[in-house]
């Protein structure tokens, strides 16, 4: 394994062109490039590793920014690119582009092809197996856009203190194109909004991770790498994008996560001892990108435009930062179990070295105590350590029995020298084994001892689980009786529907007929208001005629009347003229009082009219509340039927997961107890062999098998009772939504009718509006009439008085003539007779004309609230229609998603199929398996047509079967 090495963080820079609003709006070019690697704002230069100018093809940032990335990352390295900036300044056009345009494609789908191009030109040894992952973060929460439903996904650290995302979905690949399938995937489900910056503004951070691992078959050397292709969201300022509801809330939590990132990028580049990865799940990600163990190159996409000279500053500034981050990186290598093996023997020849060493020196440092000298042949030297070392440990060691006496002179003849370095070797060998079997002995205790405490706590804790559960399960069993017995009262409930709904469509249909026969009469009533109509029609003309009769007879009365005065005058008084006014007077009045008569008997016909409209309008108003108060208690008792039903699908589904828990949990307490029982049994000696362990947890396991079988047959059974109610209940469901259509049916008819009433109640006020203007017409004629009146009452005063001046002077003048003043006296006295009496005809027939006029404000009353009446029905009846419509529809997806939430829990039932990688082998792309892209078949092969494995191998292709 190569040894760890620092590299600092390459951060390249990249201006895009001037967009169409800027051209518009007239904003400065603000860069000047020096050379490729500075540029200069507002007279300050920046520097980077690289600077990209405007009219920097997609090819050419590619190759500065990510090719050396992919060849580290298939070397084993760390690698990641992401790109960082102001909204809409190009990062994602920089990150993805046009995924499917060779020319316009950006930095994610080059490094596909390039992967595999690379793969396909390599080694024919090497296996590689790729699995890619891809992610947002939306409002500070991570979202797999690989499966949708994965909304909240969480951080966690591996065993190397490496953040990754627990629970995203993981797709194995083996081509370009199931690469690029997956990437448009997810980019479908990616959230994007529209801004005044950007038509198609990113509003999440999004992640595409690609993690490659390979293997020689030959030396079986391991290698891994894991890519981050990071596309940031902008940041933004809200005066110029002109964010609102969601999108500012979006807006807000991105510049969070931004600010975040700043402050681990300044920690970082501080040396500061507190780094806030934890401020943002963003920074969690990108842990180990951001000085960790990662090759990291940051792209900062810039606007050119004079109008964010602000934001592109802060970009550099951000750039400028980076720029100082170190990283350490190492190969991410697999030892394999040679390499293990070598290691642990190096590590062990060293270990022996240093405690001969250490022995060595204890010897030496303890004769030197003793008040010995020692000479300096036997101190410790490095070269001589070896050829000594046998004889201290002769001497200071418990098998000195066995070793050749010393000479006196303390030196060692060859044969005794070959003998201690013969014994020595030997001891050697024994001390090895002896350490090897303790070291593997203290290894399997210390295993064991950890086995024993993670299994005592594993069975305290299935314990207190098996407790809980047993609460739980007993607490779901109390709400299945209680369920049950709810269950049994909804169920009569329905059955007291049932009867009511048959009472209340009876009644219904009564007050159908009732409202039929309301109507019939109601048209009975038109009819006869229609004639009366034409009756009051021919009054009036009637009247007309009489009024021109009237005048007629007024102007022969006053043509008369100068005729008497004249003939009085002149004392030629004729008897017989008197005769002709009598009869003249007398039909008139005649006349007045049949005028009055039917006058009297239209108001009351009127009366009698509206008096049975009211009474209909009432009856059609309560049957139309009895109608809404039952749809209402259907529609209520419809909601609680789906409550309960959706109620009871969800306990089932709860008792299913806890029952599965709990036979889990009594599997795994079996396999507890018996291992429990196997350790005791080998503390105290009991079993003797291994084969009757296995027999005991064999039998153990069968029986619990058996009485799982059986509680799942019980189960099942339940399930069928469940399923058969859940009919029965649909059932009666479907009866009560064809009683609701059959209502609704009615309810339309009800309708028709009740437009039709609502016709004939705008044709009877249009005639009531007839009967005012001949109203009118009357009271005209009352007055002329009246003023007629008045002016005969005057001349009749003058006539009166006149006729009493001539009738002194002619009683003056002609003493003797007795008789004629008697007969002027009594004709006056008739004329004065028919005056009163024609005007108290004239007065009765104004208070009559006063009553009538009182009436009307009452009748116009009562029409408009009849016609308000009819349009709140209507709009009831609309209303009623569309909430229909919209319970129907509810109730329809309801359904819908209960069946998908079935069908999805008896796949899950059913289990998943494993999903096999398919190994990438250099030399050509492998095909597609026909049966799903990154999964094959058992073996890990590429299958094609013929079912036959094939592999490229050294540029010439094999038949696996063959070779």
């Amino acid at each position: 394994m190569a040894d760890p090495a620092e590299c600092t963080i390459k951060v390249m820079c990249r201006f895009r062109p001037l967009n169409n609003s800027e051209v518009e709006r007239g904003d400065q070019y603000i860069p000047k490039f020096q050379g490729e690697e500075s540029v200069v704002i507002a007279g300050k230069p920046y520097a980077f590793d690289r600077v990209f100018a405007s009219n920097t093809t997609q090819e050419q940032v590619y190759n500065a920014c990510a090719q050396k990335i992919v060849k580290d990352v298939l070397e084993g390295y760390n690698g990641t690119i992401f790109a960082y900036g102001q909204t809409s300044s190009g990062k994602t056009h920089t990150m993805e582009g046009n995924l499917h345009d060779p020319d316009g494609m950006g930095i994610i789908p080059r490094i596909v092809q390039d992967i595999f191009n690379y793969i396909y030109s390599m080694d024919e040894n090497l296996e590689f197996h790729i699995k890619v992952s891809y992610f947002e973060i939306y409002m500070d929460k991570i979202r797999d856009l690989l499966d949708v439903s994965k909304t909240n996904l969480s951080v966690h650290e591996d065993k190397n203190r490496v953040p990754y995302v627990k629970g995203c979905t993981e797709r194995f690949v083996c081509s370009p194109d199931e690469v690029m399938d997956t990437i448009d995937e997810g980019k479908s489900n990616r959230h994007v909004a529209v801004t005044n910056m950007n038509e198609h503004s990113s509003r999440s951070h999004s992640i595409f991770l690609i993690n490659v691992k390979q293997e020689n078959t030959q030396t079986e050397q391991k290698l891994s790498g894991k890519l981050y292709l990071v596309d940031l969201a902008g940041s933004e300022k809200v005066s110029k994008t002109g964010a609102e509801g969601a999108v500012l809330d979006e807006a807000k939590n991105i510049n969070k996560s931004l600010s975040a990132l700043g402050n681990v990028i300044s920690a970082l580049a501080e040396s500061s001892g507190y780094v806030p990865y934890r401020d943002s799940k963003m920074t969690r990600i990108l842990q180990d990108s951001l000085g960790g163990n990662c090759r990291t190159t940051i792209v900062i996409c810039c606007s050119p435009s004079s109008y964010n000279e602000s934001e592109t500053k802060s970009t550099l500034m951000f750039g400028q930062r980076a720029k100082t981050i170190k990283n350490t990186v190492c190969v991410n290598v697999e030892l394999t179990a040679e390499q293990w093996k070598k290691k642990y023997e190096r590590e062990k020849e060293k270990n022996k070295t240093l405690r001969n060493t250490i022995t060595w020196l204890e010897n030496e440092l303890n004769r030197w105590r003793n008040g010995e000298t020692v000479p300096a042949e036997e101190q410790y030297d490095k070269e001589k350590a070896s050829e000594a070392l046998a004889v201290v440990e002769l001497a200071s060691g418990e098998n000195m029995a066995s070793t050749p006496n010393l000479p006196a002179g303390g030196r060692l003849t060859d044969v005794a020298k070959e003998k201690c370095e013969a014994e020595l070797a030997k001891l050697y060998k024994q001390l090895d084994d002896k350490d090897d079997e303790i070291n593997q002995q203290s290894q399997l205790a210390e295993k064991l001892k950890q086995q024993m405490l993670e299994q005592e706590e594993l069975l305290a804790s299935s314990r207190r689980d098996h407790e809980s559960m047993h609460v739980e399960l007993s607490r779901l069993q109390q709400e299945n009786e209680a369920s049950k017995e709810e269950v049994k009262e909804v169920l009569q409930a329905l059955e007291e529907l049932a009867v009511n709904y048959d009472q209340k469509s009876q009644e219904v249909e009564d007050k159908s007929r009732d409202y039929d026969s309301l109507s019939e009469e109601l048209s009975q009533k038109a009819s006869v208001l229609a004639s009366l109509d034409a009756e009051l029609q021919k009054l009036k003309e009637m009247t007309n005629h009489q009024r021109k009769r009237v005048a007629e007879m007024m102007s022969s009365l006053l043509k008369d009347l100068a005729e008497i005065g004249v003939t009085v005058g002149s004392n030629d008084v004729k008897p017989e003229g008197s005769g002709v006014i009598d009869e003249e007077f007398t039909v008139a009045r005649l006349f007045i009082s049949k005028l009055k008569s039917e006058v009297k008997t239209l108001v009351k016909r009127k009366k009698e009219l509206e008096s049975s409209q009211s009474e209909s309008t009432k009856k059609i108003d309560e049957n139309d509340k009895e109608l809404a108060a039952c749809q209402l208690r259907i529609s209520q008792h419809e909601a609680k039927i789906k409550s309960l039903t959706e109620y009871l699908q969800n306990v089932e589904q709860k008792k299913r997961q806890l029952e599965e828990n709990v036979d889990s949990l009594n599997e795994e307490l079996v396999k507890i107890s018996a291992q429990e029982k196997v350790h005791a049994m080998e503390k105290e000696n009991e079993i003797q062999t291994a084969n009757e362990v296995k027999e005991a947890v064999e039998k153990q396991i069968h029986s619990h098998r058996e009485a799982h079988q059986k509680q799942i047959s019980s189960l099942r059974d339940e399930l069928d009772i469940k399923e058969k109610l859940i009919t029965e209940l649909q059932d009666l469901n479907q009866k009560i939504m064809l009683e609701q259509e059959r209502l609704r049916v009615e309810h339309e008819k009800l309708k028709s009718t009740d437009q039709e009433k609502s016709r004939k109640l705008h044709d009877l006020t249009v005639m009531q509006d007839r009967r005012e203007q001949a109203r009118q017409d009357l009271k005209g004629l009352e007055e002329t009439v009246a003023k007629e009146l008045q002016t005969l009452h005057n001349l009749r005063k003058l006539f009166v008085q006149d006729l009493a001046t001539r009738v002194k002077k002619s009683a003056e003048m002609d003493s003797d003539d007795t008789g004629g003043s008697a007969a002027q006296k009594q004709k006056i006295s008739f004329l004065e007779n028919n005056l009163e009496q024609l005007t108290k005809v004239h007065k009765q027939l104004v208070r009559d004309n006063a009553d009538l006029r009182c009436e009307l404000p009452k009748l116009e009353k009562r029409l408009r609230a009849t016609a308000e009446r009819v349009k709140a029905l209507e709009t009831a009846l609309k209303e009623a229609k569309e909430n229909a419509a919209r319970d129907r529809k509810r109730y329809q997806t309801e359904v819908d998603r209960i069946k998908e939430a079935v069908r999805a829990k008896n796949m899950a039932r059913r289990g998943h199929s494993a999903q096999i990688a398919k190994p990438i082998r250099p030399g050509q792309p492998p095909i597609a398996s026909p049966t799903h892209p990154g999964v094959t078949r058992p073996g890990g092969g590429i299958f094609q047509n013929n079912q036959s494995a094939m592999s490229i191998r050294g540029g010439v292709k094999q038949d696996k079967n063959s070779s």
